[in-house]
């Protein structure tokens, strides 16, 4: 190239950068946040307004969401910027930064609401896919390694919509709102702005999480979410009906429901991080296993006569308090004061309860979904929720039947809690053509904590003289010959693998299990305490109330005057 040409080349390039400099338009002067950092973000952004911790005038735009702040133009600006902060993808980078919430990104990371490795953990031994439910399993290894199984695939396509690792935005509707990492939950939009209103707002970020928050995700499987509000998934037949159409009720995915009894917590005000601690939510560091591993509260934090407020794990709960000579709860988001009562003296101490959680008297009903039937079409194509692509396999499941009323006992680890249907799975598979290829059942009763609280507790009479909830299921019993005798209405569900259990029985009357736990010491009553339930049931026509004298040195050898049996 000749110097001339050069010449002019350069020239050229000179005047293209003095004409840009001229064309661009910059602020009168640095945009600074109240900090004195320079934020050149703020000379465009400055409408939107923030909770006061993380304002942008106090801390600018780029701390939060990245991108570059020095830059003047927009695209330049905008290069790697980031949506959502809280997404677990860039955590580290964002919220997780020292000085702001650094201690909490490996806390949550490893909690069971980002891993779900109990859910896959207990999945995969269900399905025979593995020989415990200990599994180190979790969504960020799943995202990585890719892997796949049967029972992956299942949970790839219809569980993975509820852990802290899906991405806030991804899909269309409801599900689309949920996830988000730490915005899953510390996230707030005000309920009265219009879908367009609310796209012009900065979302808030509160510590204040309100009930709707959990129920995003906590509104399937146990149903935990719903039945602490009082929302009752109920049978597909949309009644009772409004003006000749179906019931207005309705859930997300095309689900009716039913309004009783709400937990009487939330009846009083009281929303999920009144009670649940920062650890057991957020996670303590562990990589536990399962959900009772991370819990550390019970009825008996606020509800006992010796430490209130202290949980299993010596934690303290930090806003309860002792006023005066009384101990009370004060609400996070309403400030409520809330008086704690002990148990009722003589009712809850009572010696035939020493066995019994709180939850297996007090909770008055809980969602009992029977008889999972699951189908899987290799022949047809799915969306991978992890993945957000179509994968082979469409997998459909339907339920037999779903109650409430009436929820079964059984025994964990010597103390009597309430069972629900955990995976009573008929798995049916296709092959590449969609003909019937094979099928496989597992069933499975699971403990629960229904939340679904109440003041009274259930009577005597409904748990020693009702079948189901002794988890005989439904039928009448009868005493012949010296032996109890049992007919259940249930007789399970004709399958290629033969018949099931009675889809609402745990147990026969001569003690034989007839479904799994859901953890290898939950079972259900054995012979003999069958036998001393409804012996006592046969008691209770005559002597209801717990201060009868019939019951002061009562055994399973008193002789009744009247039966003249023991």
């Amino acid at each position: 190239m000749s110097t001339r040409l050069t010449l002019l080349l350069v020239l050229l390039i000179a005047f293209a950068l003095v004409m840009k400099e001229n064309m661009t338009s910059r602020p009168e002067q640095l945009a600074v946040t109240t900090t004195g950092k320079v934020e050149m973000c703020l000379t465009c952004h400055t409408t939107e307004k923030l909770d006061a911790a993380h304002d942008s005038k106090v801390l600018g735009c780029s701390v939060c969401h990245l991108g570059d702040a020095m830059a003047i133009d927009k695209d330049v600006a905008h290069v790697g910027i980031v949506k959502n902060p809280g997404d677990l993808r860039v955590v580290e980078k964002t919220c997780g930064v020292e000085g702001c919430h650094a201690p909490d990104v490996k806390k949550v990371k490893n909690s069971l609401m980002a891993t779900n490795r109990g859910i896959l953990a207990t999945l995969l031994y269900y399905w025979g896919e593995a020989p415990d439910q200990n599994g180190d399993f979790s969504v960020e290894k799943l995202l990585e390694s890719g892997e796949n199984s049967l029972a992956i695939d299942y949970y790839r396509k219809l569980c993975g919509t509820c852990h802290l690792w899906k991405q806030k935005g991804d899909l269309p509707g409801f599900f689309g709102e949920k996830g988000g990492g730490c915005t899953a939950c510390h996230f707030h939009k005000d309920a009265s702005l219009g879908k367009e209103e609310a796209k012009k707002i900065h979302p808030l970020i509160t510590k204040k999480v309100d009930v709707a928050n959990c129920v995003r995700c906590h509104n399937r499987s146990g149903r935990i979410g719903i039945s602490f509000t009082g929302v009752y998934e109920s049978e597909n037949y949309g009644t009772p009906y409004e003006e000749g159409g179906m019931s207005a009720k309705t859930l997300p995915g095309n689900r009716f429901y039913l309004s009783i009894s709400d937990d009487v917590h939330h009846r009083q005000g009281m929303a999920c991080i009144d009670c649940h601690t920062r650890n057991e939510i957020m996670g303590d560091g562990t990589n536990y296993a399962h959900y009772e591993d991370q819990l550390e509260i019970g009825c008996e934090t606020c509800h006992t006569t010796g430490d209130v407020g202290v949980t299993h794990k010596k934690g303290k709960l930090n806003n309860v308090s002792k006023q005066g000579d009384k101990w009370v709860l004060t609400n996070k988001i309403t400030e409520k004061v809330h008086p704690l009562r002990p148990p009722k003296s003589g009712v809850c101490d009572f010696s035939g309860h020493n066995r019994m959680s709180c939850d297996s008297c007090h909770s008055s009903w809980v969602p009992q979904c029977y008889g999972c039937h699951v189908k899987y079409d290799r022949s047809d194509t799915d969306l991978d929720k992890l993945t957000l692509k179509q994968t082979k396999g469409w997998w459909s499941e339907g339920r037999s039947y779903i109650r409430y009323e009436r929820p079964t006992l059984a025994v964990w680890d010597k103390k009597v809690v309430i069972v629900t249907p955990g995976c009573q799975d008929i798995i049916t598979l296709l092959d590449d053509e969609g003909d019937e290829d094979s099928q496989f059942n597992t069933f499975t009763m699971a403990a629960i904590s229904p939340h679904t609280t109440q003041a009274r507790g259930r009577s005597c009479a409904e748990c020693h003289t009702n079948t189901k909830v002794m988890g005989l299921g439904e039928g009448r019993v009868w005493r012949e010959d010296g032996h109890w005798r049992f007919a259940g209405l249930d007789q399970g569900v004709e399958t290629a693998k033969g018949v099931t259990p009675p889809l609402d029985a745990f147990v026969t009357i001569d003690g034989k299990q007839l479904q799994k736990g859901s953890r290898p010491d939950l079972r259900p009553f054995n012979k003999d305490e069958l036998a001393k339930i409804l012996r006592v049931g046969l008691c209770i026509e005559c002597h209801e109330r717990y201060d009868d004298k019939a019951w002061h040195g009562y055994s399973d050898k008193t002789i009744c005057p009247v039966f003249k049996e023991e």
